[in-house]
């Protein structure tokens, strides 16, 4: 039987996550959100303070990467998302663990290590993949690809109205400043860069709310996957 994947790739903020949710659960195919794997790395090696010995240290952070012990549960608020058996789902999502994702995502040995976790995801009878390289990288046999994206300030307010419902206390001009760094630094790293797939479906979602963005995904993918 052919596992059907359906790749989301594109910037921080963009809507990924929530839109990748959403049409896991109306195709009932498996979720992988690779973002979180590498935020957990992140938090894993910030939490053991290697995240700035990442270059020295290399080796032992490598092992810490094969090793992760992780686990995504599902439930009617959402997902919960486990390190260590911790539940660390709100703080996976602030903007510091995120730049802690892009430092991990720019290692390749590191990119190496979590490679195989996630195209373990692709199980019967589908995957939708969530990242910035499932696409170009990681599912390039995937049926369906869609490139996400949204202007840098769309998504710093989607980012701060967010984190603002989360409790936490932010600025939007820190946030802008965060995200502006982190596209150049994901844009122009040397190993698989974000950038869209060559026959990736591209969707700007500055102006869209969620149900356009879903209702444009859905057209494209039911054209794309095989019954």
């Amino acid at each position: 039987m052919t596992v059907q994947i359906i790749t989301i790739d594109g910037p921080s903020g963009s809507g990924k996550g929530t839109l990748a949710a959403k049409l896991a659960e109306h195709y009932q195919f498996h979720l992988l959100d690779s973002g979180a794997l590498y935020r957990l790395l992140g938090l894993s090696l910030k939490k053991q303070d290697l995240l700035e010995k990442l270059e020295t240290h290399l080796e032992q952070c490598v092992h810490i990467a094969s090793q992760l012990n992780i686990q995504f549960l599902s439930s009617e608020q959402g997902t919960k998302v486990l390190l260590d058996n911790e539940d660390v789902s709100q703080q996976i999502r602030t903007e510091e663990v995120g730049s802690f994702a892009s430092k991990v995502a720019a290692i390749p040995q590191l990119r190496t290590a979590l490679l195989q976790r996630q195209r373990d995801f692709a199980q019967a009878p589908g995957l939708v993949a969530d990242g910035r390289d499932m696409a170009t990288s990681i599912f390039p046999q995937a049926q369906a690809k869609i490139y996400l994206t949204a202007s840098a300030q769309s998504r710093a307010e989607r980012r701060v109205n967010q984190l603002q419902a989360m409790g936490l206390d932010v600025k939007i001009s820190d946030i802008l400043a965060n995200i502006e760094a982190r596209d150049k630094r994901d844009m122009e790293r040397e190993v698989a860069p974000l950038k869209p797939a060559t026959d990736a479906y591209m969707i700007d979602s500055s102006a869209l709310n969620i149900d356009e963005v879903f209702k444009l995904m859905t057209t494209y993918i039911d054209k794309k996957l095989v019954n």
